[in-house]
């Protein structure tokens, strides 16, 4: 039966891994991995357009896949094929989310049980939501709910056209056929056309009607060059400037300064003409001809964007999320059955999960060129990997499932909002001037959020002290004791980083803007950690509380945790506020909530607990006639 119960949770995290390892298929011999590869500048970033695909999709439509109206499902590489190359038929897939369509007041567009919406179905709609949009706020706290809803929708709305217009001119259906016809019409159009133009300059006589035409190009791609989404033009050799980037709008219009239309420009003419006219052969032979061209101008950097396509396919922290799942379910399946192997297979899927998430945490620092922690998003990530790290050492010297039940559920639940924090786009973004900095990133940034993790995994075992206390039977003396020496450690190990990760902060603040204390929001948060941790030491050690109040206070420290890590940011002043997020209030006051009906339990008499320990204590209470 244990080799049984072995091999069953072996075959469930194999099945696990292998979903997420399987090969992409091609999209009708269309080499799309290729294409997906491509490099793109966006936002000062060199990525492929896998991740733009992934990043275009989450904002608009919180997910990453794309269902057509014929029932199939696409994955965001091909949606942004069909986006950019097929455009009248991208605008009938379903891809703006709206959560209360009910609520624009726009009329005939909310159906019943529907949330997402196509471009052709807000179409009729967009002069009004352009005049609802103007009237907006533009500061984001000062937006109603319905005012945010407009500006998101509006916002989404012309993400999507900047996107569809990345890859060639503002044209219709016919123009896309034959691009390259237009470049090589136009490039011959300028010289003859400048030569008019400085005719009509001197008063002479000179031809309008061609003059009539090099403007109508002149227009169309001046207003790509301030539409267009993606740079996807490098500079020529020698240069090879990572900074200098153009889209394709600019690129054109380089032409009348007597510079040749780049063959980047010309290689995603002929993907279009060839996606377009399902010309396989043609499709696949000039994408390896641009990945090509990369490879020899930008050979270190095609290698990051590879390394980077293929950590959006495997997806290691949503495999992480999963492999918590399952190893928690062991351990509570452990409780029940089978304790002494479900504890060991739950524990090393633990690990192999923790390895997992590593790998991401490493996979982000090697693809952005940074430590662990430079955003929010980050944070989240680090956090988990952090109290996961701090459990599965816990579990090895106590073997008693605890540690482990909580480093899986804390890393599944930072996993989770990391996920949703997501959605507000590319989460290896550059950095902010002001964070610019390694040697801090790497030491107070990374020091200071691992007290984090140490400050909520106390908060966590704490938890489950009152939970088990209150509800498990079998909860006795000796759990009690272990729980409490865990919360004890781990408070003291929280309270050490949060007080020198403060320190720190505080000496980067001095060198930054002149001065170590500012009495910032983030601060005073940090500062409010370290005197948490300080309380629940010196209690212990006075004797003021025992087991119970050890633990209400172990769980004040999350709500402490939470009002520095992600509170701060919510009230929108102060050096640090760099990570509003719009549902970000609704579910802090909801966590708040839950630790208060926690930190009230941990209250409850003794006669309310059912456990083991409750009786013992209940006992030792009326035996000294209290």
């Amino acid at each position: 039966m244990k080799r049984a119960v072995i091999i069953i949770a072996a075959l469930f995290v194999l099945i696990t891994v292998g979903r997420h390892l399987r090969p992409t298929s091609t999209s009708d011999g269309f080499n799309i991995n290729e294409f997906s590869e491509l490099p793109v500048q966006v936002g000062g970033r060199i990525k492929p357009l896998d991740t733009v695909a992934r990043n275009t999709l989450l904002v608009l439509a919180s997910r990453q896949k794309v269902v057509s109206p014929s029932g199939q499902t696409l994955s965001p590489i091909e949606w942004l094929l069909d986006l950019t190359m097929r455009p009248e038929k991208a605008d009938t897939y379903r891809v703006f989310k709206i959560e209360f369509p009910d609520d624009l007041g726009l009329p005939g567009l909310a159906q019943e049980g529907q949330r997402y919406y196509s471009f052709n179905d807000l179409l009729p709609h967009f002069e009004e939501l352009n005049k609802l949009a103007e009237n907006i706020d533009p500061e984001h706290k000062k937006r109603t709910p319905y005012e945010q809803q407009i500006y998101s929708l509006n916002q989404g709305l012309t993400l999507y056209h900047q996107v569809m217009h990345s890859l060639h001119p503002i044209r219709s259906k016919e123009g896309l056929d034959q691009l390259i016809d237009e470049y090589s019409s136009y490039k011959s159009l300028v010289l003859p056309a400048m030569q008019e133009l400085r005719k009509q300059q001197a008063g002479e006589e000179h031809d309008t009607a061609l003059l009539r035409d090099f403007i109508a190009y002149g227009d169309d791609y001046l207003k790509l060059s301030q539409t267009a989404y993606l740079r996807i033009v490098p500079p020529p050799p020698p240069a090879n400037s990572m900074d200098d980037w153009e889209n394709i709008g600019l690129d054109l219009l380089d032409v009348i300064k007597g510079e040749p239309i780049s063959a980047y420009t010309t290689g995603y003419a002929s993907l279009t003409m060839a996606y377009r006219a399902n010309d396989v052969t043609m499709f696949n032979q000039t994408v390896g001809a641009l990945r090509e061209r990369f490879i020899a101008d930008f050979p270190s950097e095609i290698k990051r964007v590879h390394f980077e396509r293929v950590f959006n396919k495997i997806q290691p922290f949503a495999l992480s999320m999963e492999l918590y799942v399952l190893a928690f379910l062991a351990i509570c399946i452990s409780w029940l059955r089978w304790t002494t192997t479900l504890n060991k297979v739950a524990f090393w899927i633990l690990l192999f999960a923790l390895l997992i998430h590593t790998v991401g945490l490493i996979s982000r620092m090697y693809i952005q060129g940074r430590p662990p922690v430079t955003n929010l998003y980050s944070s989240a990530v680090f956090v988990g990997w952090g109290a996961v790290l701090l459990g599965a050492f816990l579990e090895r010297f106590y073997r008693n499932g605890i540690g482990a039940a909580m480093a899986a559920l804390v890393g599944f639940c930072t996993l989770i909002i990391a996920h949703h924090l997501a959605m507000d786009g590319d989460t290896l973004e550059m950095m902010r001037a002001v964070l610019d900095s390694n040697f801090w990133l790497a030491t107070h940034v990374v020091i200071i959020t691992f007290g984090y993790s140490a400050m909520f995994f106390a908060g966590m075992l704490a938890i489950a002290f009152i939970i088990g206390g209150i509800f498990v039977r079998s909860f006795s003396q000796k759990s009690a004791q272990s729980l409490s020496g865990m919360v004890y450690g781990i408070t003291c190990f929280a309270t050490l980083f949060s007080l020198v990760g403060t320190i720190l902060g505080g000496i980067w603040g001095d060198q930054s803007w002149g001065r170590f204390w500012g009495w910032d929001p983030k601060e005073n948060g940090a500062l409010m950690i370290v005197i948490m941790g300080a309380i629940l030491l010196h209690a212990r050690w006075g004797g003021v509380v025992r087991e119970r109040g050890i633990m209400a206070i172990a769980v004040c420290g999350n709500i402490v945790t939470a009002w520095s890590w992600f509170g701060t940011n919510l009230l929108g002043v102060g050096l640090h506020s760099y990570g509003f997020t719009d549902k970000g209030f609704k579910w802090l006051a909801i966590f708040y909530l839950s630790q208060l009906v926690f930190i009230l339990l941990a209250n409850l008499p003794w006669s309310f607990w059912r456990s083991n320990f409750g009786t013992i204590q209940q006992s030792r209470k009326k035996s000294r006639g209290i």
